[in-house]
């Protein structure tokens, strides 16, 4: 969940709280330096700290950061955002729980992020240019992402053209072959879009992206289990590391639609988004968020996201009653196997509500609450699996 609207949110997949399936890092800094050019058209600094916190001792992490924007003269923009996340707690190890328990083995992780952002922005005309470059660091993970996008303005500027690319190479530690400690991880995505504006209340947006990554994609901490006879007549649970494949296509059509009701001082945001990838897995999204003046100075806005997907071709809850060998150290040319449930059939909620408080002209205050859950639609998968979470932030902006 990002705190300044998308930006790079990359970290390993263990401590990734929401949905997995989406390639979050070239993406959401593409789109975050494809944002119009309107939207900053003050400078600001901006500070805002989030705590995210699944209860029972599950994964919590603390995120403060700090973002700014200055134009260069008339034409150019510069902007960059500093990230520090502090990330805590128990997340599932994909091993099946015991005989006689619904409670899904947990193991316990400890970690520290920090991440920068930059984006500088050219105006030529019709056109505006945007080149960023990202890179987070944590212990065990490292990613370095690009971007560049343009912006055309068509139809007397009523029509504007997005067009993308971005994408990212990572160092990934894994613990299974003492000769490959780190092995490498890459992406490349592009984006195509246009918004329209249908009358002085109304626009919509619709976009389509492509992605495609290589390299190691697994879950470095993620296992499976299989039911083993090692000697004849006895047998064993044991755990292996999951094997995913080595290459994922992904593909993402969203829509979007802003429509403001001025005798109500108010506006509506509402999309949708479909989104399918090689490994199986198809996703639906729908989003909706109410923006309510009140006031001169106060804006609440509550909403609410529903998300659904089904699972991946390759995800078993356990390996028994299958042919599948597993082995020990990761090869992604085959049998592919994950019992992360990221990667189940599940859907997921959000709902929560920000008020914005504009103290004066250059300085506003804002706090907000979400809540998460998601929950398994397979059947098999233990409940316990499955996180919900509370998400609280504030923060506050200068302009000048």
């Amino acid at each position: 969940m990002s705190l300044f609207g998308p930006m790079p949110r990359r970290r390993p997949n263990t401590r990734q709280a929401v949905s997995p399936v989406l390639p979050a890092l070239p993406l959401a800094l593409l789109l975050a330096l494809a944002s119009p050019r309107a939207a900053r058209a003050d400078d600001f600094l901006a500070y805002k700290y989030e705590n995210y916190e699944e209860p029972g001792g599950r994964v919590a992490v603390q995120t403060q950061g700090l973002s700014a924007s200055e134009d260069l003269g008339a034409d150019m923009n510069f902007g960059v955002t500093l990230i520090n996340d502090a990330i805590a707690g128990a997340s599932p190890t994909g091993a099946p729980a015991p005989a006689g328990s619904g409670q899904v083995p947990l193991a316990h992780l400890e970690d520290h992020r920090k991440s920068w952002e930059a984006d500088f922005s050219r105006r030529f005309r019709m056109v505006n240019v945007t080149l960023g470059a990202s890179e987070s660091r944590e212990h065990d993970y490292v990613s370095r992402g690009w971007s560049l996008s343009t912006q055309t303005d068509l139809n007397e500027k009523n029509t504007t053209l997005l067009v993308g690319v971005a994408g990212h190479s990572d160092d990934v530690e894994t613990f299974y072959d003492p000769e490959h400690v780190y092995v490498g991880k890459q992406s490349f995505n592009a984006i195509i879009g246009v918004t329209q504006v249908l009358d002085p209340l109304t626009f919509v947006s619709v976009s389509a992206t492509w992605g495609h990554e290589t390299g190691f994609l697994n879950d470095q901490y993620k296992v499976v289990a299989k039911t083993v006879e090692l000697i004849p007549g006895s047998f064993f649970a044991l755990v292996f590391a999951e094997n995913r494949p080595g290459e994922r296509d992904t593909g993402t059509l969203l829509a979007s639609v802003n429509r403001a009701f001025p005798s109500a001082h108010a506006a509506l945001e509402a999309s949708y988004r479909f989104y399918a990838d090689t490994f199986g897995i198809t996703a639906n999204t729908v989003e909706l968020k109410w923006i309510q003046k009140i006031g001169g100075a106060v804006t609440l806005e509550p909403g609410i996201r529903l998300y659904e997907q089904g699972a991946a071709n390759f995800y078993y809850y356990n390996l028994d009653g299958t042919n599948i060998i597993p082995t020990r150290v990761p090869d992604s040319s085959g049998p592919h196997y994950s019992s992360d449930y990221r990667l189940s059939s599940l859907y997921g909620t959000t709902y929560g509500i920000k008020a914005t408080w504009k103290i004066h002209d250059h300085l506003q205050l804002d706090v907000a609450f979400n809540r998460y859950d998601m929950r398994g639609r397979d059947g098999v998968t233990p409940g316990s699996a499955y996180p919900s979470a509370n998400i609280t932030s504030v923060g506050a902006r200068v302009t000048w």
